[in-house]
């Protein structure tokens, strides 16, 4: 099969990002050049060229080094979120992108450790929500971690298993609660949202130039090597001034991120663990999406980062639990096909509430913009329809 160029034209004219061989894509701009691009990538057989995706750490043409202010956010503070003093941070901005922040890793040594343990055995628990919540009971979803970790320690890369419960874990909303069904917050779907992590999107913003971002809410998002999340929009919240701020662990994947109508192609990019991206200003609107989940080369294997141990003694108290090394096993079993990402958001404008509906608190996923190649998760134990494929059905034509 020939090559074919792929040409992406994004709003700043339009720059050459690489080669594929799929023939069957033309990618020129025009109507759903997004969802042709996500396709592209998507496809495993045969797989995308990926040469064409930007790495921040490596350099691209439209990368451009940004330096914050280094008064914006002290040392103390960063030290006790886990997060390196912000004169070491990487920053960068995207040309064509006003407001998007790339942020490589500015974890210290060891720490994501302690951000996947609590995504994994405290985010999770009640009250907060998760797509297990829809056909499981509240005894069988009140201790993900527990019922799973032994399975997950023991679990072996040379045959397959059956899954365990947290690995069927595929979201979980903090704080305001998301609801998938009518795409809206709601005073009545709300739980404390976590200090820890409050206290981690504070740093991160008052970093970035945003010193009244109030963390109210996040969607937490569980990635196998088979799944993806649709093109979307984060429009739902009440405050669109405010910046929206993504922290992703495990496993890397591509990014696409667009502009204000799928019309325009997006530009792909690499998010690997511990990147940060924020976005903010003209960027906090446009359509994105992740087509595809990448393993770590050389297979089952975890990336370099989250292969060093976390410090046994800091001269602060840590703002979270430290990850024990029992714990890490489970966790690291988990990431080596696995991804977890936290977006956080600000619902509401300041002095401003939710305007007058009707109660909203019947849960139900309707609709979304998760997809799951292959998946087997909410069949087992389940009497009605695989609410997972149905969601995956209803945005296949995003």
């Amino acid at each position: 099969m020939s090559e074919l160029r792929v040409r992406a034209c994004t709003e700043d004219g339009g720059a050459l990002l690489g080669y594929s061989n799929m023939a069957a894509y033309r990618l020129e701009q025009g109507e759903d050049a997004f969802r042709k691009l996500f396709r592209l990538y998507k496809s495993r057989n045969p797989p995308a060229d990926l040469s064409g995706v930007i790495d921040f750490s490596q350099g691209h043409p439209k990368v451009q080094s940004k330096k914050l202010g280094l008064g914006l956010l002290n040392d103390q503070d960063a030290s006790r979120a886990g997060l390196q003093p912000l004169r070491q941070w990487k920053v960068y901005s995207l040309d064509g992108y006003p407001g998007f922040l790339f942020i490589s890793n500015p974890f210290l040594p060891g720490w994501q450790h302690h951000w996947v343990g609590q995504c994994l055995k405290f985010y999770p628990r009640k009250p907060n929500v998760c797509n297990l919540d829809l056909h499981m009971t509240l005894e069988q979803t009140s201790d993900l971690w527990g019922s799973s970790q032994e399975q997950l320690r023991s679990k072996s890369a040379e045959k397959r298993n059956k899954k365990s419960v947290l690995e069927k874990l595929r979201w979980v909303t903090l704080g305001y609660h998301y609801n998938w069904d009518t795409k809206t917050y709601n005073s009545d779907l709300l739980s404390p949202f976590p200090l820890d992590l409050a206290e981690l999107s504070r740093c991160v913003s008052a970093a970035c130039g945003f010193h009244n971002f109030k963390p109210e809410a996040g969607i937490l998002n569980y990635y196998h090597l088979d799944s993806s999340l649709g093109i979307h929009v984060d429009e739902s919240e009440l405050d669109h001034q405010s910046p929206l701020l993504s922290f992703s662990f495990g496993q890397s994947c591509i990014f696409l991120l667009g502009g204000l109508n799928r019309e325009h192609m997006p530009t792909p990019m690499m998010m690997h663990s511990g990147d940060i991206m924020v976005m903010s200003g003209q960027s906090r609107l446009l359509y994105h999406a992740v087509p595809r989940i990448l393993p770590f080369p050389g297979g089952d294997m975890l990336p370099p980062c989250l292969s060093v141990p976390p410090a046994t003694e800091t001269s602060d108290p840590p703002l979270i639990e430290p990850c024990s090394t029992l714990d890490w096993e489970v966790c690291a079993q988990y990431l080596r096909r696995s991804r977890i990402n936290m977006t956080v958001r600000q619902v509401l404008q300041e002095g401003c509430s939710f305007p007058q509906v009707e109660n909203l608190s019947q849960l139900t996923e309707a609709d979304s913009y998760h997809h799951y190649d292959g998946e087997e998760m909410g069949r087992e134990g389940h009497d009605g329809k695989d609410v997972l494929t149905k969601r995956m059905k209803m945005t296949e034509d995003c």
